[in-house]
């Protein structure tokens, strides 16, 4: 089994450094051209099946690098993004910030230790989901022989591979992965292995996240 892990491409609250935790907006031009580069790029990789998170985002992103393959989508909630609650929609930096500077620099700096705004989700709450959706994949008979492009976000992507990086206390490994950046897992013999962590397929360019987490490491 072969699991192809896919960030969406960038939307239009990513562009506007708005917070889209389960809520949020679709791609944007920019983000749709970089999962058709990634599409374009992965063609020869035969694909058996796509599970995306149902959020407008991933579910685009899903179906744009699905084209043409003919192959079953299926959503799943547990790998959709972390919920921030009374914090959706608001801008998260300057000079528009709406949220309190110091409780959303701990979501970076010291992710397990960050007390989400009302409504919202822990790091640990998005870990515990992602393994569940995890477990259920890796442990079905009928995937065993699989290629499976799994459509997700940045803060649940890197929660879902938490299990596969060489140090899992750093959980974002250097920031969130770059809209539509790929990650690949082999499972072989009942074991699984991150082989290709954070791929991107298309000119590096700036990345609203980011930008954001560099902003926050700079003002550590």
């Amino acid at each position: 089994m072969k699991l192809f892990i896919i960030r969406h491409g960038e939307t239009f609250w990513n562009r506007e450094r708005r917070l889209q935790g389960q809520e949020g907006t679709d791609l944007d031009e920019k983000g749709i051209r970089l999962a058709e580069v990634t599409s374009e790029a992965m063609r020869d990789i035969p694909m058996d099946l796509c599970i995306t998170s149902p959020l407008l985002r991933a579910r685009h992103t899903a179906e744009i690098m699905t084209r043409g393959r003919g192959i079953p989508v299926i959503e799943d909630p547990r790998i959709e993004e972390i919920a921030f609650g009374e914090w959706e929609g608001k801008h998260c930096m300057p000079p528009k910030l709406e949220i309190p500077a110091d409780q959303w620099s701990v979501f970076f700096r010291d992710p397990f230790h960050f007390v989400p705004p009302k409504g919202g989700e822990a790091i640990t709450d998005v870990i515990r989901r992602t393994a569940a959706f995890l477990k259920d994949v890796l442990s079905n008979p009928l995937n065993q022989t699989k290629n499976i492009l799994i459509s997700t976000h940045g803060c649940a992507m890197r929660a879902l591979l938490n299990p596969y990086y060489d140090d899992p206390g750093d959980f974002w490994q250097g920031g969130v992965p770059k809209n539509c950046a790929v990650s690949q897992v082999v499972v072989k013999d009942g074991r699984a292995k991150l082989t290709v962590s954070d791929r991107i397929y298309y000119r590096a360019e700036e990345d609203a996240w980011q930008a954001i987490y560099a902003a926050e490491k700079k003002a550590e």
